[in-house]
């Protein structure tokens, strides 16, 4: 019996809808800084700062002292192309009225509260656990814990959604909590780790796959 459902965000519940080297290049001119180093140096750079508050210091690393001026930048970037997947908000809100409903999300804490509040989910969620402050990147079980923790239930009370397979699935799983896996066209296929799957487009069937999920678990009890 499960009595709280824990989201991702990115790819889970909303999508940048730009790829990595649009979003730089476009930051990049927004802020009037050339842009001297590509995606895969971004993401070497992202991966070695991964616990921080902000993306300061990814930057840092990459353009000095233009660091401030690009991270306004690409924050205010990604958020202006960050959409809602349809039907997030309906489900959000029945499953609210019988779960207590959390958001796990990896990234810096600056970042990721600025996408909730251009979204209109300051207050969407019971809890809210950003990883980057607390130095924990799933699948790092402690992200697990403390959004367990923050929402006051054990992690086998505990559903999980997300899309990634090693990250979300395999990490929730392994700190116990039950696993949705969200899919989509391109994305990764499903992981035998996770309980259930979901397909994006048909998200607004959540609740209900989740009943299935609870009615599956109490026969097995």
């Amino acid at each position: 019996m499960f009595t709280a459902v824990v989201f991702d965000l990115d790819d889970t519940l909303a999508v940048t809808e730009a790829d990595r080297t649009s979003l730089l290049e476009t930051a990049a001119d927004r802020a009037s800084v050339p842009l001297t180093f590509g995606r895969e140096a971004y993401l070497e750079a992202h991966s070695e700062h991964s616990g921080t508050e902000s993306r300061l210091p990814v930057f840092e690393s990459l353009v000095g002292s233009d660091a401030p001026e690009l991270t306004r930048a690409y924050r205010e970037t990604i958020g202006d192309a960050l959409a809602p997947i349809e039907g997030v908000e309906a489900v959000l809100s029945t499953l609210q009225a019988r779960y207590r409903v959390g958001l796990l999300t990896d990234g810096p804490g600056e970042t990721q509260h600025d996408k909730l509040r251009r979204l209109g989910w300051s207050d969407a969620f019971d809890a809210v656990v950003v990883t980057g402050p607390i130095g924990a990147p799933k699948p790092d079980r402690r992200g697990f814990e403390a959004i367990t923790d923050e929402l006051a239930v054990r992690p086998e009370e505990t559903v999980y959604v997300g899309d990634h397979p090693e990250r979300d699935i395999v990490g929730a799983s392994a700190a116990g909590l039950l696993t949705v896996q969200v899919q989509y066209d391109d994305g990764p296929g499903p992981h035998p780790d996770a309980d259930a799957t979901i397909r994006r487009e048909e998200f607004d069937s959540l609740p209900l796959r989740l009943e299935t999920l609870r009615r599956d678990r109490a026969d097995d009890a």
